[in-house]
């Protein structure tokens, strides 16, 4: 999606690509996978302190988990990279079997609405002072929060193919 937009998008795996980058997308998947990895491969330390220097980072899904300063319903030894100033639930919805869909009213991204797909999803349990809601679901769950040069969704933006987030985050960029 970033490289349909005309950003210059690659993999990052090693510390020494950190510096190579003007910001980072942290996709879904496996929070406690790619937390694993991220210190396996000497990733994590540098990318914490990219993350205080002011890397731009938009996290969806596991990628919000990684960037939460609190996470609930960890997994024993998990870690986060921090840096939101939220604290949410990992799964909180349930299993794969309970993912749903649904519209957002997300004024930041224009009058339409943004279809939401939510995946085995985390949720915002609180958002502390630092961060601020850009997205609530109906029963005034948050699932999309801001802060600085953070981005955080619970649902996948790219699955619907809506590339307004992406285009929000690329603006953070400079």
């Amino acid at each position: 999606m970033l490289r349909a937009l005309g950003a210059d998008a690659r993999p990052v795996r090693r510390p020494e690509e950190l510096t190579e980058i003007d910001g980072l997308v942290i996709p879904g998947g496996e929070s406690t996978v790619i937390d694993k990895l991220s210190r396996a491969f000497g990733v994590a330390e540098p990318l914490k302190a990219a993350i205080a220097g002011g890397l731009p980072v938009y996290g969806t899904c596991a990628g919000l988990i990684l960037l939460a300063d609190t996470v609930r319903d960890s997994i024993q030894g998990q870690q986060s990279f921090g840096g939101l100033d939220v604290v949410v639930r990992r799964n909180a919805f349930g299993t794969q079997l309970d993912s749903f869909e649904t519209d957002l009213d997300i004024p930041e991204l224009g009058a339409d609405p943004v279809h939401a797909v939510f995946i085995r999803a985390p949720i915002v349990e609180e958002v502390g002072p630092a961060a601020r809601p850009l997205a609530e679901l109906e029963d005034g769950r948050v699932v999309a929060v801001e802060q600085g040069n953070l981005l955080g969704t619970s649902f996948h933006p790219e699955v619907t193919g809506d590339t307004r987030f992406h285009e929000y985050f690329l603006r953070k960029l400079g």
